[in-house]
């Protein structure tokens, strides 16, 4: 069987620094053998906003039909899901909050109705990461958006202690990434490392 990557990407601004970064990741896993990859350009994937109505926690699906219909599944059958996101005013992307915010409906079966998200079998062999950039110099520029993306992961089936992060500061004008003396490099190393675990927990 094949490991299946599921790669959103969530910037606005297509072909910048978040998602240059997450090309230069998807393009190592996919030199692996067995892999396939999908990428999803948010801005693109027609994902409405949480409508905050809870019906999700009667339905165990969410009121509206729209992109999301795709992707609820693909998230679900996914071995391997990147979530990549520029940081804007000290948080995530408004197309990447929104995917975070419809995930929702996976809240409700889990707590709520108390069903699974994912097979029995499938818990604790899934994967996540979270790639960022941003342009301002400082420590703490991710930190407002890290609880958001391990809500998203959490409520998927994907533990905290299964997520790998790489966060890329002092990187503002499109294409500045090129510049940045170890993204690339730590995209790739990042990304086989991430194929070489989800090879062995699928195996065993």
């Amino acid at each position: 069987m094949p490991i299946k990557v599921l790669a959103f990407a969530g910037s606005p601004r297509r072909g910048g620094n978040s998602e240059t970064l997450l090309d230069w990741m998807l393009a190592a896993m996919a030199k692996a053998p067995d892999v396939v990859v999908e990428k999803v350009a948010l801005t693109e994937a027609n994902i409405n906003p949480c409508r905050g109505c809870n019906a999700c926690e009667k339905l165990n699906k969410c009121i509206q039909r729209d992109g999301m219909d795709i992707y609820h599944d693909k998230i679900i059958e996914a071995d391997v899901i990147v979530l990549s996101s520029p940081i804007f005013c000290m948080g995530l992307s408004a197309q990447v909050k929104a995917l975070v915010d419809r995930a929702q409906v996976f809240r409700s079966r889990k707590y709520v109705l108390r069903l699974p998200v994912v097979p029995p079998e499938r818990k604790g062999k899934r994967l996540g990461v979270f790639l960022a950039t941003a342009g301002q110099n400082w420590d703490h520029v991710f930190t407002a958006a890290i609880p958001s993306v391990k809500c998203f992961f959490h409520v998927i089936d994907i533990r905290d202690a299964d997520i790998t992060y790489l966060m890329v500061n002092n990187v503002d004008e499109k294409g500045a990434i090129h510049g940045h003396p170890t993204a690339k490099a730590d995209a790739e190393k990042a990304g086989g490392a991430v194929i070489a675990e989800i090879r062995k927990r699928l195996a065993g």
